[in-house]
């Protein structure tokens, strides 16, 4: 079974685990927009289609070890005008001489030996099979991937409005006790003005990031190949996973990604290549039979001094043994198995290479994960000090122990340490995300 079978299968018996959650029509969790761009997305759906091609391709057939089999069936009529001369006899003369012939027949061909290459094809179509299986298998996780952050993405676009919401709840709390002491003589027009300044920039703050989650959702209906007007409200929440180490990852990595393994398995279909070259030096040994029919009817025929008509008819088997020896083919055998052994090396330069390249990608990613932990933990305290300096700046407020332009600063800072703190809780779980593909351990996780 296909991974993308498998991790639909998974991922749909843990949704039936949870319908209240995974098929209400306006909510959606991580999972089941994973279960849904398993089943629709267009890049998963045609690797899939092709994995089965070659799935379809390891046959005994394909690889030459079963004979084949033709039937033949051919009817030829001529017309002509037929004129012998003997000596000094006159000429016999037949003109509208037709002829009919038929033939019918069923031929064998079956090559018994072949030097090995029919087992070496078997086994070029069967690392062909799993190559397909790897290459699914890596659309599957990067789907995956793609798929968390744009889930998270809209969760975060989604923190930043309640994040303005609060802002704007402070503003409006503002406007309404500046209108009050403008009512009572304390306060001037000019400070009811500048309330409402604020509190209206803070609304079109609102409308922008109204834009930017709506966008956000359209970007997650796509990878889910669905219409992008659908409209949901995401239910679950950022939540890091902080023991992640380097030393798991690096050791999960080359036994679980598949690029990698797709990449050794062009080393392995080098190999087989080299080894069919070196085959077609060996002979060639098959059988060959065929069961045929003949019949051939000419009228009129001259038999020497007889004009008549000429019918045969032969019917049965033929059988035999074919023995094919190369000799010479002007050096093309030589010049496929140096290519077939630079191949080879050239696959195993290209496994060092992409080794190299995801061992970095993986040290990045972990540097990334580990430096936005630390910004997480300091942000979480940094939203919590300028909460408190924003109740506290409100409440001088109220009592006149503070101006307006200092309760809209610490508002401002409010909303900034919110921002910060979203922006750095979902760049640390898409930091996860990416140490998770590297180790092809996402769809192994139920909880991102």
């Amino acid at each position: 079974m296909s991974p993308l079978k498998t991790a639909v299968l998974l991922l749909t018996a843990v949704a039936l685990l949870l319908p209240e959650k995974a098929f209400s029509q306006d909510k959606l969790t991580l999972e089941e927009a994973i279960r849904i761009g398993l089943e629709q997305n267009y890049a998963i759906r045609i690797a899939d289609k092709q994995e089965d091609i070659a799935e379809n391709n390891v046959t005994l057939g394909n690889a030459g070890f079963l004979p084949t089999a033709d039937g033949r069936v051919s009817r030829d009529f001529t017309n002509n005008n037929i004129r012998n001369q003997f000596e000094n006899n006159p000429p016999r003369e037949v003109d509208n001489s037709k002829t009919n012939v038929t033939n019918a027949s069923v031929l064998l061909n079956w090559t018994v030996f072949d030097g090995g290459r029919m087992f070496i094809e078997y086994n070029r179509l069967q690392a062909l099979e799993k190559s397909g299986k790897l290459f699914t298998k890596a659309i599957v996780e990067n789907t995956v991937a793609d798929i968390s952050d744009a889930y998270y993405e809209v969760v975060r676009q989604a923190r930043k409005i309640k994040a303005i919401e609060d802002a704007i709840t402070i503003s409006e709390q503002r406007l309404k006790m500046t209108q009050e002491q403008y009512n009572v003589g304390v306060s001037p027009k000019v400070e009811i003005l500048r309330a409402q300044v604020d509190f209206n920039a803070d609304k079109s703050e609102l409308l922008l990031q109204k834009e930017a989650l709506r966008n956000a959702k359209i970007d997650l209906n796509q990878l889910l190949g669905r219409n992008p007007n659908i409209d949901f409200d995401p239910i679950d929440s950022i939540v890091v996973d902080k023991t992640i180490s380097i030393a798991l990852e690096e050791a999960t990595l080359l036994a679980a990604n598949p690029d990698l393994q797709r990449i050794q398995l062009q080393r392995d279909l080098a190999i087989y290549d080299l080894r069919a070259a070196r085959a077609q030096r060996l002979p060639v040994i098959g059988l060959a039979g065929s069961y045929g029919y003949n019949r051939a009817l000419q009228d009129p025929v001259i038999f020497g001094n007889t004009v008549g008509t000429n019918e045969s008819e032969r019917i049965g088997f033929n059988y035999g043994v074919v023995l094919s020896v190369p000799l010479f083919n002007g050096f093309n055998i030589s010049r496929q198995v140096q290519n077939s052994r630079i191949a080879i090396e050239t696959s195993t330069l290209e496994f060092q290479q992409e080794q190299n390249r995801l061992e970095a990608e993986l040290a990045r990613a972990y540097s990334q994960y580990v430096n936005r932990l630390e910004l997480l933990d300091l942000e979480e305290t940094n939203q919590v000090l300028a909460q408190q300096n924003a109740e506290i700046a409100l409440e001088r407020y109220r009592l006149g122990l503070l101006t307006a332009i200092e309760l809209r600063e610490a508002q401002r800072n409010q909303l900034v340490a919110e921002n910060r703190l979203i922006d750095i809780r979902y760049q640390a779980k898409t930091a996860e995300i990416e140490l998770k593909r590297l180790s092809s351990s996402l769809l192994q996780d139920s909880q991102l």
